[in-house]
């Protein structure tokens, strides 16, 4: 490969791991080609990128966004789960293939510019999703509002028995 494409690919790389939000590293040796479709496919269909990388060329992406504590995991076949938009999406595709596929090994991941070890991802396929994340927060942020709905609507209810009460009374005088 000419140089003008080796750092073209380079360049490509470095806009890769600085857009994504969340990367996991694996090594995929072991996996027939239908396998390795497979999980091309499960990857596609969660909004991920996957891409089987050259070693050398991201070790010198990784070297200029600074991130060396990623130049470790780069050895051997690597393959790239890139996830744009949700950080722990990729981390739970690949964890979840590699339960059924025990050839898949996951060798780290990077979250929002952070490399992490295998570890590390195992804990982020753990988390809740964003969206289940998103609604606790909410019903967390909506559990005082509805018990001040419910104090106050206490104070009426209390009001209008002692109205009530008052009414009975009189109905009762009058009578």
């Amino acid at each position: 490969m000419a140089r003008p494409e080796k750092e073209a690919m380079v360049q490509e790389i470095q806009e890769r791991l600085s857009k994504a939000q969340g990367a996991v590293l694996a090594d995929y040796r072991g996996l027939n080609a239908e396998e390795m479709t497979r999980l091309r496919k499960e990857a596609r269909n969660a909004g991920i990128e996957f891409k089987v990388l050259k070693n050398t060329l991201t070790i010198l992406a990784a070297k200029a966004l600074e991130m060396d504590d990623l130049v470790p995991y780069l050895t051997g076949p690597t393959a790239f789960a890139f996830g744009y938009n949700d950080p722990v999406a990729p981390a739970k595709v690949l964890s979840e293939f590699a339960k059924k596929n025990k050839a898949l090994e996951i060798k780290g991941g990077i979250v929002e510019g952070r490399v992490i070890g295998a570890e590390g991802v195992a804990n982020l396929a753990d988390l809740p999703g964003r969206e289940e994340l998103l609604s606790m927060v909410l019903r967390g942020m909506q559990a005082p509002i509805a018990g001040m709905v419910n104090v106050l609507q206490g104070n009426i209810r209390n009001f209008v028995y002692a109205l009530e009460a008052v009414r009975k009374q009189k109905e009762a005088a009058s009578a």
